[in-house]
């Protein structure tokens, strides 16, 4: 047998031997960021896209997530036709006009949240879903506005707030606007406790920024699924700031619970039971009333 530099070269041409390459189809495998594996996308969709091997929780569709955590058919979605602006025609790389289009068609929602009316456990709920999918769930006038809506809704009908977290935080491209919305949510939200009323938050992965800094934090009842990055600032900032080694696990759901930053950790399977244990116990007694009455 020839030594492989004595041996002769192909012949094929380069355009014919890249035709005939053999090539995983993308999509079809992913990769665990906390176990390293990689493992079929279908095997992660089946085990309500978390890693099989491991567990890790990975980001969630929204359609999907909506599924799983509210009674079936229920969730009658609100305000579906505000529209996100670009007062401060931003740009950077790219218009911010031109990305909100790009987002709009590929997402196909107007903007990074989802709220409205539904039920758990046949008790209603006022309920929002961060759309992580949509320019990272980040938070500008559009989200801010539907998230202060969603309480009023609560206190109005007099029924218990639920938010499920996922974002990167304020929408940089909407400036000093998109800032303003964390004292505006937690001013409803202050109206909403004064009150009496619950609002339970969830903490998915990620809930930072902005986002963490505001009504994300201020739960009656906070729950987050595991291994969750949460926080304010990023891992890496905060180790450039104060020139430290950051502990291990720090900003994580396990960690912040052992800070007494999270109540509970629940994994995505358990999620609606807990919701409808926590609905239940603190929400209004009467089963079978009307959410959008």
């Amino acid at each position: 047998m020839a030594a492989w530099w004595s041996r002769p070269k192909s012949k094929m041409k380069p355009e014919v031997a890249a035709k005939t390459k053999r090539s995983v189809p993308s999509g079809v495998f992913q990769k665990c960021d906390d176990c390293g594996e990689t493992v079929p996308s279908g095997q992660v969709k089946e085990a309500m896209w978390c890693c099989p091997k491991c567990g890790f929780h990975f980001v969630m569709p929204t359609e999907e997530r909506i599924k799983i955590t509210v009674d079936e058919g229920s969730f009658a979605e609100e305000d579906r036709t505000i529209q996100p602006e670009d007062p401060l025609e931003f740009r950077d790389s790219k218009r911010y006009a031109d990305r909100l289009r790009t987002a709009q068609k590929q997402v196909g929602v107007a903007d990074a949240f989802r709220e409205g009316c539904a039920t758990i456990g046949g008790r209603p709920v006022s309920i929002g879903f961060f759309v992580f999918e949509f320019m990272g769930g980040s938070m500008g006038s559009v989200v801010g506005e539907k998230i202060t809506r969603l309480f009023e809704r609560a206190l109005a009908q007099r029924v218990p707030a639920i938010i499920l977290n996922a974002s990167g935080g304020a929408r940089m491209q909407e400036g000093i606007l998109s800032l303003m919305q964390m004292a505006k949510t937690t001013a409803a939200l202050a109206r909403l406790k004064e009150a009496g009323l619950p609002y339970i938050s969830v903490l998915l992965h990620p809930t930072t920024g902005g986002v963490a800094a505001s009504f994300a934090m201020l739960g009656d009842v906070i729950v987050a699924e595991p291994k969750a990055l949460i926080g304010f600032a990023g891992p890496r900032v905060i180790e450039q700031t104060i020139r430290q080694k950051l502990p291990e696990g720090f900003q994580r759901s396990e960690f912040l619970l052992q800070h007494g930053m999270v109540d509970s950790i629940v994994r995505r399977e358990d999620m609606k039971e807990m919701l409808g244990r926590l609905v239940a116990l603190l929400g209004p007694q009467e089963r079978g009333s009307n959410a959008r009455a």
